[in-house]
Order: C-alpha cells, then sequence, then structure tokens
C-alpha cells in the first residue's frame, strides 16, 4: 500500500532536520576542537547562541551546498577530472567561509586552510547521515526508486512497463581472467568468496565461459571488436604506421576516434549499441547516443559533445563530490601503504610504484568507478534497452600488484559490491533487465623483460642493428652477447676500449651509451621499438611499406637472431619475400604460417591450440609492423616477461591473458555449441547482438555506416568523428585507461557503493536516419 502523501513529506522532512541537527553539532564540536575555528563574538556568547550561531552555518552552507554548488561543478566541467577531484576540498571550504560570513555580528570566523578541513567533516557527517537513513528505511529506499521510474513513464506517456522487452545491461570487468574469476567465486578455507554476489549468480541464474582472444589481448582491440564487430588492422595497443608516420595509441583520444570510424566502415554498422543504447567508461562509443566516460569522443568540444559532462551529472551532489574525494585520498594512501609493505617484506616480481601512480590507480578505482556506476544506474531508472559499460579498476591494480595479489583481490570484492547495488537497482526499474558480464582479456604474471635479464626490448634492438646502446644494458649478458653476434655477423674486430665519454665509436650518441662493435656509420633513421604488454614491434621509419625478411638480413645481419635466440623471447613474426609469414624461434626454428612447413620444433606449439590461427590473422594485417616480438611463456608457471614496467601483463600470447570470461543469464542461448570454443572478440560482438535479437530487443542496423573503401577510410588522418549528442546523464572520456606509456584503470570507490541522487534521463528515440 502506498503511504499517504503527507507521511512521504513529514519523512522527508525529518530526514532533512536529523542531517541539519548532525551538521549543526558536527560544526560544535569543530569549533571546540579546532584552534582557528570560532561561533562566537569576540565579547563571548551564551551557549543557546552559539548553538543558534552554529544552526544558522549549518543551515547556510546545506543551502549554499544545494543551490550553488552545481553552478560551480558546471562551470569547471572542463578542467581535467583528476584537478576538479582535488578541488573539491577548496570548493567546500569557500562556500563554508561564505556561510560563515553570513551569520550576523560576525560571530563565525576561520581560517582559510581550516575552513577546507571543517567543509570536508560536515560534508561528510551529512552525507553518512543521509545515507544510513535511507538504508535503514528500505521501504522509503524502493519507493524514491519507484518514484522515479513513475516519473520517467509519465513523462514519456507510457502507461508501464511491464509489457516491455528486456533490457540488458553488459558490464565488463577489464583484465579478470576466466580463472581468476572462478577463483575468486569458490570459498577459500572457510571463507566466502570474494565476490558474493557474482558466486550466487553463478549457481541460480547464471553460466560462464571462457574465451579466447586474438593475439593482441588487450582492451583497444577487443572492445573494438565487441562493440563495433571489427579489429582488423589493430596489431596491438600502441603501433607505428609508416603511411602516416604516426604512432596509433589505443587509448589516446584521437587514435580510438580513428579506430572507431575505420571499424564502422568495414563492420556497415555503427555498433552494437546504435539504437537506443548507453557506452559508460569505454574506449569507443559502440554506435550509442548516450555517453560517459567515453575516450573515442573525449576530444571534441561543443555544446552537445563536452565529454566530461559525465562528471556534473556526478559532482553536482556536493555529498557525492566530498565522499569521493575523502575516498581518493584514502585510495592513495592505501597504494602507499601496500606498496610500502611490498618493499619491506621484498616481495618478488615488483615494479615501482611510485610518482603519479597511487594518484593515477586513485582516480581509477574511485572516481572513474563512482561515475560510471552512477551512469548505468540512471540509465537503468530510464528504462535503456543497451547498456555497455567498462570497469577497470582491477586491470589497473594487477598491473602493478599482480593479478592474484592481495591487492587485486580486495579490488574484486568492491567490484562485486558495485555490481551488487546495480542489480538491486534493476529491481525498480521500469523494465526487466538481464546483467550480462564479461570481461576483454585477462593477465599474466611475470618479471618484466628488463628485470629478468638487464635490458629492455629497445637495448636488445639497438645491440642486434648495431647501434649504440645504454651502458648498462651493454654489461649484462643479454646485452653483451647481442653485442657479440653485431660483431661476428658484420666480420668486425671488438675495439679494445672505449674513450673517456664512456662509448665507442664514430657518431653522437648518448653519454650513457656504448656502441656495438660494428656500428655503421648511416644516415638511416633508428628503429622504433613500441610495447603492448608481453608484445614487441619494431618499425623501420625510413623504408616505406613493410620490411622484408630478405630486407633486413641484408641491412642488419644479426638482428633477427639476436631476438629469435634470446631466452626472453618466445617467437618472432617476419614477412618473407619467398616464404610470406614466417615465425623465427630459438636454435633456427621456423613456422611458415603460409604454407605449413615447419623447420624444427614450432616456436607457436608452446602457446597452444589457437597460437598459429591468431598469428596469421594479424602477419596479414596492413598495419603490421616490420617485426613483431612475443616474449617467453613458461607453461608450467603461467609466466611472461612484459616489456612494459608490468608484472601482471597482457597485449601478446601466452597463458592467461589469452583467457577472458563472459557470464550471461540461462535464459539466453548459449554463446557457442556443447564442444566448440568461442574465438575471437568479433565473435563476441555476434553473440551479445543475439543475444539482443532474442529479447525484441534493438536490432543493428545494417549498411549504416559509409560505403567508402576502407583503405582510403584507413589512411585519413586522425582527424576526430563527429559524434552523437551526449545526454544529461554522466558522459566523459575514460581515460584512462592510462597514458600513452602506460594504461591506467578504474573500480571501487569506498567500502559501499555510489549513493543516490540518481540521475534520470528520459529513453533516446532512436535516429532513423543513421
Amino acid at each position: 500500500m502506498q503511504k499517504p502523501r503527507w507521511k512521504t513529506v513529514g519523512g522527508t522532512l525529518l530526514r532533512v532536520t536529523a542531517v541539519w541537527a548532525v551538521s549543526t553539532l558536527t560544526m560544535l564540536a569543530l569549533a571546540g576542537i579546532l584552534p582557528d575555528f570560532r561561533l562566537k563574538s569576540g565579547d563571548g556568547d551564551s551557549a543557546t547562541q552559539i548553538a543558534i550561531t552554529a544552526a544558522s552555518g549549518a543551515g547556510a552552507f546545506g543551502v549554499l551546498s544545494a543551490l550553488v554548488w552545481p553552478l560551480l561543478v558546471r562551470a569547471l566541467l572542463l578542467m581535467p577530472a583528476l584537478v576538479l577531484g582535488l578541488l573539491v576540498f577548496v570548493l567546500n571550504g569557500s562556500m563554508l567561509l561564505i556561510a560563515l560570513s553570513l551569520i550576523p555580528d560576525g560571530r563565525g570566523a576561520a581560517e582559510p586552510e581550516t575552513a577546507v578541513v571543517v567543509a570536508a567533516v560536515m560534508s561528510a557527517a551529512s552525507s553518512a547521515t543521509s545515507t544510513f537513513l535511507t538504508v535503514r528505511d528500505d521501504g522509503a529506499y524502493r519507493r524514491r526508486l519507484a518514484r522515479l521510474a513513475v516519473r520517467r513513464r509519465r513523462r514519456l506517456g507510457e502507461d508501464g512497463g511491464s509489457d516491455e522487452s528486456p533490457g540488458t545491461v553488459f558490464l565488463q570487468l577489464d583484465g579478470v581472467g576466466h580463472a581468476v574469476l572462478r577463483e575468486a567465486l569458490r570459498e577459500r578455507e572457510n571463507r566466502p568468496p570474494v565476490m558474493p554476489t557474482v558466486a550466487g549468480w553463478l549457481q541460480s541464474t547464471h553460466k560462464v565461459t571462457p574465451w579466447r582472444t586474438d593475439w593482441s589481448s588487450q582492451t583497444g582491440a577487443s572492445q573494438l571488436g565487441i562493440l563495433h564487430g571489427s579489429n582488423e588492422d589493430v596489431p596491438a595497443f600502441r603501433w607505428y604506421e609508416k603511411k602516416t608516420g604516426e604512432v596509433m595509441v589505443s587509448n589516446r583520444p584521437t587514435s580510438a576516434a580513428v579506430l572507431q570510424r575505420r571499424a564502422a566502415v568495414r563492420a556497415r554498422h555503427d555498433g552494437l549499441l546504435t539504437v537506443d543504447g548507453a557506452s559508460r567508461g569505454n574506449l569507443f562509443t559502440g554506435g550509442a547516443d548516450q555517453l560517459a566516460l567515453v575516450l573515442s569522443v573525449a576530444a571534441r568540444r561543443g555544446k552537445h559533445n563536452r565529454s566530461r559532462s559525465g562528471y556534473f551529472a556526478y559532482f553536482a551532489d556536493p555529498a557525492n563530490a566530498t565522499r569521493t574525494a575523502v575516498s581518493f585520498l584514502a585510495e592513495v594512501v592505501r597504494e602507499i601503504c601496500q606498496s610500502t609493505r611490498a618493499k619491506l617484506r621484498r616481495e618478488t616480481p615488483r615494479v615501482k610504484r611510485g610518482g603519479l601512480y597511487p594518484f593515477i590507480r586513485a582516480f581509477a578505482t574511485v572516481v572513474e568507478r563512482d561515475v560510471v556506476v552512477t551512469a548505468v544506474m540512471g540509465d537503468i531508472l530510464s528504462g535503456r534497452t543497451a547498456i555497455y559499460a567498462d570497469l577497470v579498476a582491477y586491470d589497473e591494480v594487477a598491473h602493478h600488484s599482480g593479478p592474484r595479489s592481495r591487492d587485486a583481490r580486495q579490488v574484486l570484492a568492491r567490484l562485486d559490491r558495485s555490481i551488487a547495488l546495480i542489480a538491486k537497482v534493476a529491481e525498480h526499474a521500469p523494465r526487466d533487465y538481464r546483467i550480462v558480464l564479461l570481461s576483454d582479456h585477462g593477465q599474466s604474471p611475470g618479471e618484466t623483460f628488463a628485470g629478468a635479464y638487464g635490458l629492455r626490448l629497445e637495448d636488445l634492438v639497438r645491440a642486434g642493428c648495431g647501434l649504440p646502446v645504454s651502458r648498462r644494458a651493454g654489461r649484462t649478458p643479454s646485452g653483451a652477447e647481442a653485442r657479440e653476434a653485431g660483431r661476428a655477423a658484420l666480420h668486425r674486430p671488438e675495439k679494445p676500449g672505449v674513450d673517456g665519454d664512456g662509448w665507442c665509436g664514430g657518431r653522437e650518441a648518448p653519454a650513457d651509451a656504448v656502441s656495438p662493435v660494428g656500428a655503421v656509420d648511416t644516415a638511416v633513421s633508428d628503429p622504433i621499438v613500441l610495447a603492448s604488454g608481453n608484445l614487441g614491434l619494431i618499425s623501420f621509419p625510413d623504408v616505406p611499406g613493410r620490411m622484408s625478411r630478405e630486407q633486413l638480413d641484408a641491412r642488419h645481419p644479426a638482428l633477427l637472431r639476436t631476438l629469435a635466440d634470446h631466452p626472453g623471447v618466445g617467437f618472432v613474426l617476419v614477412r618473407s619475400e619467398a616464404h610470406g609469414a614466417v615465425v623465427l624461434g630459438a636454435h633456427g626454428a621456423e613456422h611458415r604460417l603460409d604454407t605449413g612447413e615447419v623447420l624444427g620444433a614450432s616456436p607457436l606449439t608452446v602457446f597452444g591450440p589457437g597460437a598459429e590461427s591468431a598469428v596469421r590473422r594479424t602477419a596479414h594485417f596492413r598495419n603490421t609492423p616490420d617485426i613483431m616480438v612475443n616474449s617467453a611463456y613458461d607453461p608450467a608457471s603461467g609466466t611472461v616477461h612484459a616489456f612494459e614496467e608490468q608484472i601482471g601483463s597482457h597485449g601478446g600470447l601466452g597463458g592467461e591473458q589469452g583467457h577472458p570470461f563472459l557470464l550471461w543469464p540461462a535464459e539466453l542461448t548459449p554463446p557457442v555449441a556443447a564442444g566448440e570454443e568461442l574465438v575471437g572478440a568479433e565473435r563476441v560482438h555476434q553473440v551479445l547482438r543475439r543475444w539482443l535479437e532474442e529479447a525484441d530487443g534493438p536490432q543493428v542496423p545494417e549498411e549504416e555506416a559509409a560505403t567508402a573503401p576502407v583503405e582510403v577510410a584507413a589512411a585519413a588522418a586522425p582527424a576526430v568523428p563527429e559524434a552523437p549528442a551526449e545526454a544529461g546523464v554522466p558522459a566523459e572520456p575514460r581515460q584512462t585507461k592510462a597514458s600513452d606509456a602506460a594504461r591506467t584503470v578504474q573500480d571501487p570507490r569506498w567500502d559501499g557503493a555510489p549513493a543516490a541522487p540518481f540521475t534520470v534521463v528520459s529513453r533516446v528515440v532512436p535516429n532513423k536516419t543513421r
């Protein structure tokens, strides 16, 4: 039975009064504790007058927060999100100073730095009180969600959602491999599962299966294939394109926009979410009109395309802003403590986690999660048909702490709470919802290539080319071996010593570099060496087109054998003029992919079934570099060697990085037939499209994309394409999964989940002309 309106209004007034009272008491307590904060005149006041002053200040602060804060956030919308998060405290403190100035007779005063502390504590106290009162009253919580849904239906003139087909929420848990998920769903030593919500689903309503990624096991390739149906010509997370002379990076907004446009041309449609869809926290839009934290539109500016507008929907509530800011700082402290503990325990493998990393982690595991989860809840309450969101927190933490570390398990537990909250909100939505969980790749553990062998892949390449390498790399066994191979191949005697600058030889080089014997003084440019997890890419920019094996051997006779024979390298891919795509391994082993001929033992055998087809596919991409290098893989331990500073990596072949998961409601048809393996992101796209169609959901329109030749579209300059208008619910760029040098990531906020209010937006009418 619905409560009378007067009871509902009365309950609201009681909650407002309770919050006001708590804020007043908090202000009184802080005035007694902090020396630079006072609530009385210079002549002294009675206790009653001080209480009235505190109540006036708390009331004024609350009113300013409700009225002025949204305007401040909108005014600062184009400011970087990380800076905006740190400014929360300053803005709150400024509003408190304004509130104190409104108290008559100058009874309220505080130093600026004290005002920041007082405002933060008061916001946290009022937010905690409001949340406590709502959570304690489950009926009020359910009624509030129901009212929001009813208002939405009234705006659209709908009589109810019972006859609507179910909506679908796709939640991507970035970097969570199938094996890691299975472990998180099992009880351990009489302890409950790390992810109890998902464990309960698997026991009752859902099923799970692994799927196998392409050779490029990273978010750029996987999510492009899942959302847009094509990830062709994406060989890695970053690569050099000779035609344009640019380095493409999957999480760079301009690059993401180009990749999205190319995929739309090849797939001949705009994406999985074209009809009544929402894309939250992703690299690509998927064709959705409703966007939040989507990287491919992050570089756009304008009235309808400000990618940071998703922050406004969340940070417009000062309580949300304060709580997230406090949680952000708590996460920074947590990371510093965890990295310090790892150092004291001398845990291995281990990478450096100082500098800006604690802040990058906090942004990924707190800010992005809050904004994305709140946006998804708004979509659900709006009755949107298809929602795809990426939660990247685990991926970021696992890169630096390890896929099975205690730090990573804590992130999984907080992700589970976010999933539980989304499921709870779905119970009050105007239509039924099916929740599908999936990941885009896993992660494989292992010491870095540099940590294991004392030199970077770039050092090894330069040594094999006869170019100067760093003094430290030259002294390592690997570096010395490579230099010796270069000397032998070029038939050059080793010089007996080095000059006073610390390097041998003929042309200008860095002060810490030594020249491998046999270094040739040429005018050619140095090779470009890029890393994508345990996958390395080598290009020679001065040579147009893809170099053949024969050209490489003629130019750098020692290079290919130096790479293939290194113990940290699993195999090398090149193109032969005589045999096509060829995989090179140690001791002269070759696997000629186009003919199937194998000389010696195939270097791909250790990487398991499917490796040959995955490498063959990538070998014929137009953007495949001159040389591709996959690190060694130990099947006994499941370890690889990342060419980046990561002890949990993905991007190539080897181990759990290539085996993500797909978890779906049992009422949907299985992804593949019994006994069949689900392979490739493009195949996953087809499965998700089928599931949308099974519920009479949106049919992805074919022939939508331009029919211009792919070659033309791919060669186009990386200008940012026109993007769909963003909704009033969160819309923003993802960020970060990372910088150009290393991917970042996202996750849960504090111990609880994001709080209401949720922004409710009416569903977008599909644009039939697109």
